[in-house]
């Protein structure tokens, strides 16, 4: 299946880009970058470890190399940044590089807490800002379910679900990375790593019309018999449940848990007074339903998606969708403003697990 997250161009310019951190996440914004030349001109990379800085440049033909995200940023030849590493470090980067000039797209949870996001908001002007938070909603199955939505076949939206868990597993051999489930590194734990991708895809696919207004919620830490398969020192959440109301009375209910006691699952559902669908957010091989009533026939549902998704669309999606958002200068799948309603949701959820009520968005 052809990819479909960007549009060719021959008149196009490429977008001279760098990338800031060469981890897990970062090698694939390399490789995104390095499949579609006539569109991306990778320039530069940073990391702070040479030897892995020096062995992805040699591999990837990369001609500039930094140890220092911002020396990169001094380099009057990029016009536009990735930001791929830890939540903590990546605000004080997007605000330098919006004030140099620079188009940014952010990893996901896009910053540490709403503040951060509005000051990322404040500084960006007429450049293009985005967030990767959008990885989920540049699949064909997306599409379909947001024109279903867009169209008003389901009626008013009256309810929007998410219920998805990660089973336990053995001990892992080596300690996972520390700013997963680290609170002053992440700003959280699986709400910042999972819930923003929930978030986003069911937000996005009711095309952001939802409004939030209060929130009810509880976030619970990893079970302490399990307390050794994650990385020492791990603060934050591995399991929330979330209630959110919704202006007009929409409402959000949204679970996500890891190192769970009980078999994985996902499923999504979005709930309108003349229909319903239900849908999966992540795999390759993708089936939406969509249910109907009326008084007539009652429940009747109906197959509207069924087919294999191409592979890497979450991968390459956010980072050339960004760069032809420059190009076009148009919207990105995700821009900052959205991400910011993403953050204040979360925000929100923690605020309401520390105090036990229910709070204002």
């Amino acid at each position: 299946m052809e990819p479909h997250v960007y549009v060719r161009a021959s008149n196009m310019n490429p977008v001279r880009l760098g990338i800031i951190g060469c981890g897990v996440i970062g090698s694939n914004h390399i490789r995104s970058a390095k499949e579609v030349p006539e569109l991306i001109d990778l320039v530069a990379i940073s990391d702070l470890r040479e030897e892995v800085l020096k062995d992805t440049a040699e591999k990837n033909e990369i001609p500039k190399t930094f140890t220092e995200g911002d020396a990169l940023l001094d380099d009057d030849e990029i016009e536009a940044v990735t930001l791929a590493m830890p939540a903590h470090l990546r605000t004080a980067l997007g605000l330098k590089a919006f004030a140099k000039g620079k188009h940014v797209l952010t990893e996901k949870p896009v910053a540490m807490n709403a503040s951060e996001v509005q000051q990322l908001i404040d500084a960006r002007g007429e450049l293009v800002g985005a967030c990767c938070s959008s990885r989920m909603r540049f699949s064909r199955a997306a599409d379909a379910v947001t024109e279903i939505i867009r169209c008003g076949e389901l009626g008013p939206i009256r309810s929007v679900h998410c219920r998805a868990a990660f089973p336990a597993q053995s001990k892992p051999e080596a300690p996972p990375p520390p700013w997963r489930l680290n609170r002053s590194l992440n700003g959280g734990g699986i709400l910042m790593n999972w819930g923003c991708y929930d978030l986003d895809y069911l937000l996005g696919l009711c095309d952001w019309q939802l409004e939030p207004q209060k929130v009810f919620a509880q976030t619970w830490p990893v079970a302490p018999h399990l307390e050794g398969n994650v990385a020492p020192g791990s603060d934050a959440e591995t399991h929330y449940n979330a209630l959110i109301r919704c202006k007009g009375g929409t409402v959000l209910s949204l679970e996500r848990g890891e190192h769970m006691a009980l078999d994985g699952e996902g499923s999504w559902q979005i709930v309108g007074t003349r229909g319903s669908l239900r849908l999966l957010m992540t795999g390759r091989n993708q089936t939406v339903w969509h249910d109907r009533a009326d008084s007539a026939e009652g429940l009747q549902s109906v197959k509207i998606y069924d087919a294999e998704e191409e592979s890497g669309y979450q991968l390459r999606g956010p980072v050339q969708d960004f760069c032809v958002a420059i190009r076009e200068s148009r919207a990105p799948k995700t821009t900052l403003e959205q991400a910011l309603v993403v953050q204040k949701i979360s925000d929100g959820i923690y605020k309401s697990a520390e105090s036990g009520e229910a709070v204002e968005i």
